[in-house]
């Protein structure tokens, strides 16, 4: 197969979708790569590394998609990549469909084949492809949150971890999954007080039995957030519901509720956010303030560490890459039922449950495709 890696072009989007490592073992198979010219510059790899491992360099994002069967990127492709889509081209990366319209539209008009790595669903019901970077967001939310708490930038003026004589800062996490415990796994070795919730009793007692003693449990519902918002520092929205929109925990009224200072990080702002008052921000320009309630709301969280992003990313991605490459996307889909969860559209038909009904749209059975 010929297998195209465009250099990202998302704003502050460093990561890249494949290493020379993946180039190899898909040139290993016979597979013909080409790479955009310093596509992997941003993530530490150099277009050297690239054609060592077997890689040809294209100059322009406009030869990688004109030559390739299959697209392999990280973020979903923007406005100006739309009209270098060709139909029945596979596309292979994080497309969030259900959080914006114009692409679901774009995709539907292409006629391209997008095969989505957040829906991607194993039979346990764990999302392999999106669990590296939800583990790379989670973390990342209370370091961001435990700066964006400095006075200087409109924080509450709190250290999360205390000190001696000084009680350490409280930290709420909206979400128990992936996200959730990952950042309650920060919080609590920065020696913040945590409370994460749920509506998995469940998950709650798993979190009950593996999370350290300045993590507690609640169960999630709207009078126990609106209680406990009034006094927590930092609040993390970590809730996904997978292919759909995210629900809107915290609404505008709830701000009032707040102290000045607290700061709300919302990980579900790619998929419409959790916090009502989110909009998605850019590494350049993170935070915004609404009633004294400071808003990190960065759609891809991930993008600012994207040495340690793309080698996890790689990592999750080219097992099913080399399948793909192998078989083509029918063969491999009906091999693998994980990655038939991962289509999204075929060829203008909307096949994912979640995305036709985030826009109202008419949904086909994935099964007609097979």
């Amino acid at each position: 197969m010929i297998i195209g890696v465009p250099k990202e072009i998302k704003k502050n989007e460093d990561r890249v979708a494949l290493t020379p490592a993946g180039v190899l073992e898909l040139s290993k198979k016979g597979h013909k790569v080409y790479v955009q010219t310093h596509a992997g510059e941003g993530s530490g790899f150099s277009n050297e590394e690239y054609v060592k491992a077997g890689a040809e360099i294209l100059g322009t994002i406009e030869e990688v998609y004109s030559i390739a069967e299959m697209i392999i990127k990280v973020k979903e492709p923007i406005e100006s990549e739309y009209n270098l889509i060709k139909e029945n081209q596979l596309l292979f990366t994080y497309f969030h469909f259900a959080s914006y319209q114009p692409l679901t539209n774009a995709m539907i008009d292409r006629k391209s084949i997008c095969l989505a790595y957040e829906t991607v669903e194993m039979p346990d019901r764990s999302l392999p492809l999106l669990i590296p970077m939800s583990e790379v967001a989670g973390r990342m939310s209370v370091q961001q949150g435990a700066k964006y708490l400095e006075k200087p930038i409109k924080g509450r003026g709190v250290l999360l971890g205390g000190v001696p004589g000084v009680p350490p800062g409280k930290v709420l996490i909206l979400g128990g999954g992936v996200v959730g415990t990952q950042a309650a796994k920060m919080a609590a070795g920065l020696g913040a007080q945590v409370v994460i919730m749920d509506v998995s009793l469940n998950r709650l007692r798993y979190l009950n039995d593996v999370m350290p003693a300045n993590v507690v449990t609640m169960f999630s519902n709207e009078y126990n957030i609106r209680s406990l918002i009034k006094t927590h520092d930092l609040i993390i929205g970590a809730v996904l519901i997978p292919g759909a929109k995210a629900p809107n925990l915290i609404t505008r009224d709830m701000l009032k509720e707040m102290r000045p200072g607290t700061v709300l990080v919302d990980v579900a702002v790619d998929q419409g956010g959790c916090i009502e008052t989110c909009r998605p921000t850019t590494h350049e320009d993170p935070t915004f303030i609404i009633d004294d309630v400071v808003h990190y709301c960065v759609a891809n969280m991930p993008g600012a560490v994207p040495f340690t992003s793309t080698l996890a990313l790689t990592n999750a991605t080219l097992p099913y890459a080399i399948l793909l490459a192998d078989l083509g996307w029918k063969e491999a889909c009906n091999r693998n039922a994980a990655l038939k969860k991962g289509l999204n559209i075929v060829n203008g038909k909307v096949v994912y449950k979640g995305v036709a009904d985030a826009f109202n749209l008419e949904y086909h059975d994935v099964e007609e495709l097979f």
